[in-house]
């Protein structure tokens, strides 16, 4: 193998590692924040729209969140702030308690 084909495998167990942790986490969040860069779960999250000089910009904190980034060595956070010009969708997880009974 070439260490093009290297790094391709290992980008590619790291994004399956990755997926499988959101999978394992996401009920414990309330919310889905996604930005142009990242994406984290948060369980508290305030947008705030700022102007300066006449451009517009979003300010997104928050609260007890999950990074979805697989380079970074912890993905949990206490607390972040978001600072970006791009479109910011915030969307409330929910949580079904509902459970499919298993057919026998």
């Amino acid at each position: 193998m070439s260490s093009a084909d290297d790094l391709d495998a290992y980008e590619s167990r790291l994004e399956l590692d990755l997926y499988r942790e959101y999978k394992d986490v996401v009920n414990i969040f309330a919310y889905a924040v996604e930005t142009e860069r990242r994406f984290y779960l948060c369980n508290a999250v305030d947008l705030k729209v700022r102007t300066e000089g006449g451009d517009v910009y979003y300010e997104v904190s928050l609260g007890d969140a999950w990074v979805w980034d697989m380079y970074r060595p912890s993905r949990f956070v206490k607390s972040a702030k978001v600072l970006t010009f791009r479109d910011v969708s915030i969307e409330e997880i929910q949580h079904t308690d509902l459970e499919v009974p298993e057919t026998k």
